[in-house]
């Protein structure tokens, strides 16, 4: 479904990603892993089309995507859940699923499909987001990104900063929404129990270079240990 190739990405002269290749079949979860500072976030902007690669090539579905805005990949059928809960924090918890429905196109059904997958949230629909605890940010940056029905979901580090209970909530959605729903997802994650228990397989950033990939059984490696620890 997606396939990112020979990837050089630089702010300014500051050369952030050197030659990343990925590839994420349909209907697959793959974890991007590394330590802080190894360009996991720069990929996924740059994927998003919030970054323009220097060289390289991105292809959706098929079709090569590495020069689209942003907008359009949405429509093409991405979805992107920043790191840091990002939501509107002056409007509702309704407003930010509606700009997201408009944005899309979508309609309420879609809504009402995304409120099913986080229903704690119906009872906080008329709070501003600003006022939500982080995990309660979390699910709303996730259904927001649902009601435009994504066929591929890019996740950064959707467990920073929130509650284990939460934590927990948001690994059987995702995981549900893998494996039951058969939605294709791209994850940013740097904890290595979530990956075993998620990622159908991974790859290893370290200094803006790919060093290591494999499927899940590999995450068991001593190597793969080192690469993560800090």
């Amino acid at each position: 479904m997606l396939t990112v190739s020979g990837l050089d990405v630089a702010y300014g002269r500051a050369q952030v990603l050197f030659g990343v290749d990925l590839h994420v079949p349909a209907g697959s979860l793959v974890c991007v892993m590394g330590r802080n500072g190894v360009g996991k976030t720069t990929l996924l902007n740059t994927i998003m089309g919030t970054l323009r690669p220097r060289a390289g090539q991105i292809s959706f579905r098929g079709e090569d995507i590495t020069r689209l805005r942003t907008e359009q990949r949405v429509k093409m059928g991405m979805a992107y859940v920043p790191q840091g809960h990002a939501v509107f924090p002056q409007l509702t918890v309704w407003e930010n699923l509606l700009v997201a429905c408009e944005a899309s196109r979508s309609g309420r059904a879609e809504i009402e499909q995304a409120l099913e997958v986080f229903p704690a949230l119906r009872t906080l629909l008329k709070r501003p987001a600003g006022y939500l605890s982080g995990g309660q940010r979390q699910q709303l940056a996730i259904a927001r990104a649902l009601v435009t029905q994504p066929k591929l979901l890019l996740l950064d580090e959707p467990t920073e900063g929130i509650q284990p209970s939460v934590i927990d909530e948001i690994e059987n959605v995702i995981e549900r929404l893998h494996q039951q729903g058969g939605l294709t997802v791209l994850l940013v994650e740097q904890y290595l129990d979530f990956a075993l228990r998620l990622a159908d397989s991974f790859v290893v950033l370290d200094a803006g270079e790919v060093v290591y990939a494999g499927d899940r059984s590999d995450l068991h490696d001593e190597k793969i240990h080192h690469l993560l620890s800090v």
